[in-house]
């Protein structure tokens, strides 16, 4: 057990929680948030929290992580990626690992714009949707 699995469990469960109670833009009754405000939420509140505990664990004073942890942080960061691109409406089936997010996101020091190269959500004007990998560094 990690010194971080209390995080990673409210980490997970709250992605779970949003998985349940996402409502897709168009049927969405509230007008206090867009599609955009949602997807850059789940980015941020949610992307963004998986990669901060990634990075932490893995620096300073190097902690651990388990295969459970890593499996409930890859779960929620690729529940918040798939969430992300429904309210672009697109459907995704997201297969990330936490360290090629994380790499992702130290590369372009912006977790929405990694969410977008790593989705291809919302596609780049030119149409072509650059993926991060090892191969495009």
């Amino acid at each position: 057990m990690s010194d971080y699995r209390d995080r990673i469990e409210a980490l997970a469960e709250r992605a779970r929680e949003d998985r349940r109670e996402f409502v897709p833009p168009a049927d969405s009754s509230d007008p206090d948030e867009s599609a955009e405000e949602r997807a850059l939420r789940y980015c941020r509140d949610g992307v963004g929290e998986v990669v901060a505990v990634y990075v932490e664990a893995r620096t300073g004073e190097y902690a651990p992580l388990d295969g459970e942890d890593m499996a409930a942080m890859e779960a929620a960061l690729n529940d918040w990626l798939e969430l992300y691109a429904l309210c672009h409406g697109r459907e995704i089936a997201a297969e990330f690992t936490v360290r090629e997010v994380a790499e992702t996101v130290i590369e372009t020091r912006d977790v929405v714009e990694s969410a977008r190269l790593l989705t291809g959500v919302p596609e780049r004007e030119s149409g072509v949707a650059w993926r991060a990998s090892p191969r495009n560094s």
